[in-house]
Formats: structure tokens, C-alpha cells, sequence
């Protein structure tokens, strides 16, 4: 869990907000759910289904016509899915969610740290929020995976600064700003 690893870091501790009440903290995409064998009664649903979308969209005029397949072929390929189910009982821990985008290096946030737990229909969650997330979270991943592990925490945070520098520029009404957002996510030893 990356996410751990930050309280232990130059950058600021992580907040959190918690909820109590009824399902409706997704972990993170999805509501908390298990994935259960079809049942026959099931496959048979979403084979006449199927039908039925394929049937409409080729009656739909100038739309590129799709191969019908067979009840029993839909109803066997059915068969062997999985669908969800929302969770009745259980806990999700889902550490923070990034992606890339044009390289290894441009670290692009998600999704926030969350520990959920769920029982018939209520939820216990915590999610960990961060100041600043969209710029602490590609910072803190930078620091964590790319920066020499042998030197310490300020000579980390320097390299980080230069390679991967945290200053954005904003327009607005004819004035610019140039925000350097380490202020903001850095605990004040380190800046």
C-alpha cells in the first residue's frame, strides 16, 4: 500500500473523512460488490436480452447489421460469467488509484485511499483525502518510485523538484499566477 508510506514522508499527513449510514462510498469505481456464478435463470435472462438488443439496433435503419447468435449459444456463454452482486458482508482496502499518460514519468491522480466496510446494507468508510490531491499524489508517487532511495529525504525532495517540478501557471482576467503547489503538500521542514 503506497499510501502508508506517506506518513512517514516529507510530504503532509494524510486527512481523512469518514461515513456511516448506508452504502454509497464506491471502492473507488464501483460500490463494494462480489462477483457470483450466473444461474441458469440468469443466463436464460441475459441471453433473451441479448436477443432483443441485437434484433433492435438491426431493425434501426442504416445501422451496420450484427450477427444474431442462437438461444443456446448466448445461454452457454452466459453460463460461464460472472456478475456482480452489491456486497452483503466484507471489507475492501483500495490503495490510491494513478494512471500515465505519454510516458513511465507523467503520473496522473485517480482515486484517493479507501477502507470500507460493509454489513447488509450499511457502510463503514474512510477515505483518505490529501491537501491538494491532483498535484500531492503525482509528487508523492515521484518521490516514492523515482527518486535515489540512498540519499536522504531533503536530497530526495530536491531531485523530485527537478525532475518533476510542481509549478503551474493560471490565466484568468487579463492577470497570471504561477503557483509552485510543493508549499502546499510539503511538510515545512522540507520546503
Amino acid at each position: 500500500m503506497i499510501f502508508t508510506k506517506t506518513f512517514f514522508s516529507p510530504f503532509k499527513p494524510l486527512k481523512w473523512k469518514w461515513h456511516l449510514g448506508k452504502v454509497k462510498v464506491g471502492t473507488p469505481i464501483f460500490m463494494p460488490r462480489t462477483w457470483k456464478k450466473a444461474t441458469p435463470k440468469k443466463a436464460c435472462e441475459e441471453a433473451l436480452k441479448e436477443i432483443k438488443r441485437v434484433r433492435e439496433h438491426n431493425s434501426k435503419e442504416g445501422s451496420s447489421k450484427i450477427t444474431e447468435r442462437t438461444f443456446e449459444e448466448l445461454y452457454e456463454s452466459y453460463l460461464r460469467y460472472k456478475f456482480p452482486q452489491p456486497k452483503k458482508i466484507g471489507f475492501d482496502l483500495r490503495d490510491v488509484m494513478w494512471k500515465t499518460k505519454w510516458s513511465e514519468k507523467d503520473i496522473r491522480f485517480e482515486f484517493s485511499p479507501v477502507f470500507s466496510f460493509v454489513f447488509f446494507g450499511l457502510q463503514f468508510a474512510i477515505v483518505f483525502t490529501a491537501p491538494e490531491p491532483d498535484h500531492y499524489w503525482p509528487s508523492f508517487i515521484y518521490y516514492h518510485l523515482y527518486t535515489d532511495k540512498s540519499k536522504s529525504a531533503q536530497e530526495r525532495i530536491e531531485q523530485c523538484k527537478k525532475e518533476f517540478p510542481n509549478t503551474w501557471t493560471r490565466h484568468y482576467k487579463g492577470a497570471t499566477e504561477t503557483i509552485d503547489y510543493y508549499q502546499f503538500i510539503l511538510r515545512k521542514k522540507f520546503l
